[in-house]
């Protein structure tokens, strides 16, 4: 059977959750037919012409895109000016587009986990929480023979996480009974006749957005023909969700000699940096793309240097000002080098949901600066 774009997508949103995104944003579907059916997906960070004719050239059905085509606001679609053209163009091509914006840039392994990840930041935490994850209770009741089988199931699927820890559950053995009625084909017992059985109680937490996944694996795992379980919504605070990460850097160095790691772990042209050279730096602050407006939370987290890109110039001059170094390395560097490492969990998510695609980074894109 055909995969369809909506399938992959699905995937995606597991990575980055739509409830990620900004109010401002335009995340999700630009383009394109969700049943459509997909053998090969390309990631960019832009939908440029050069990556649409790249799409064209390797057959590619669905591009998922880091920014969104649509988001300055669409007010007519004609195909003599952008984005109408692209629009015609990849509606003729049978191309979707789908993006992942700033959800991408605030979840688990997006973009701002990879930025730190590549510049070795360890201890890290968010920059600037926005929201936290919200938290269910999953309470199932299970044949005492089958409690493996489920909590294995529950595991699988995203349950039972706290903090680094996988596979929470608790287990309390109880009885159970029930009564078989007419019409029923049940696994244990007997139409008509109360049955009393030994039950594990299995309670484990869940996030809101993976409880549909989570309880489709636990029925599939659990052998009776009706399932008892509850789902209670909890008052605990999930992790915390948002743009940036903050950490410490493997060892103290000069700024100047940070700035060069960037340059070379980010392979850019050229960049720009604010403050003493010889100023020893031990804990920073990153931010894919724009996100110098984050350098007082920075600051706030005793951050002593933000990585980012579009700095401007009384940003900058308010940053120096107040004892705060920079390092400006651009939009597109910040936020491309995220790509190969999405490509390998996406990849991964979805052989491990079946579904059979090539998926690949857009060669083709460049920075839109040249410099002397």
């Amino acid at each position: 059977m055909a995969v369809q774009a909506k399938d992959i997508v699905a995937v995606m949103e597991r990575l980055a959750p739509p409830g990620l995104a900004e109010d401002w944003d335009n995340s999700g579907w630009q383009v394109g037919d969700p049943a459509a059916p997909v053998r090969r997906v390309m990631l960019a960070l832009d939908v440029t012409p050069e990556v649409v004719s790249e799409a064209e050239e390797n057959g590619v059905q669905l591009i998922i895109s880091h920014h969104p085509l649509l988001l300055k606001g669409l007010k007519s679609v004609r195909s003599d000016a952008p984005p109408g053209d692209l629009v015609f163009r990849l509606i003729r091509a049978g191309v979707g587009v789908y993006a992942a914006h700033t959800n991408l840039d605030g979840a688990a392994g997006g973009v701002n986990d990879v930025l730190a990840r590549l510049l070795g930041l360890r201890e890290t935490e968010v920059l600037h929480p926005v929201q936290h994850a919200e938290l269910l209770k999953l309470v199932v009741f299970v044949p005492a023979g089958h409690a493996g089988e489920v909590r294995e199931a529950l595991g699988r699927a995203g349950a039972g996480w706290i903090g680094n820890y996988s596979d929470c559950t608790f287990n309390l053995r109880g009885t159970g009974t029930f009564r078989p009625r007419e019409g029923t084909n049940p696994y244990i017992g007997t139409q008509g006749r109360l049955e009393q059985v030994e039950e594990v109680r299995i309670e484990t937490i869940v996030k809101k957005e993976e409880s549909g996944r989570v309880v489709q694996a636990m029925l599939e795992a659990h052998p009776y023909e009706e399932v008892a379980y509850d789902l209670y919504p909890l008052a605990n605070r999930g992790e915390p969700r948002g743009p940036g990460r903050v950490g410490l850097l493997p060892r103290p160095v000069p700024l100047a000699k940070l700035a060069a790691t960037v340059q070379d772990v980010l392979q850019v042209g050229a960049l720009r940096y604010g403050g003493n050279p010889a100023a020893v730096v031990t804990r920073a602050a990153v931010c894919g793309g724009s996100g110098a407006g984050l350098w007082q939370a920075a600051q706030r987290k005793g951050a002593e240097v933000l990585v980012t890109g579009d700095v401007r110039y009384h940003t900058a001059r308010d940053m120096l000002a107040a004892g705060m170094n920079f390092i400006d390395a651009g939009h597109f560097a910040t936020e491309r080098a995220a790509l190969p490492a999405l490509r390998e969990n996406l990849a991964a998510a979805l052989e491990k949901a079946g579904l059979h695609v090539d998926v690949m980074v857009a060669r083709c894109e460049r920075e839109p600066w040249r410099y002397l």
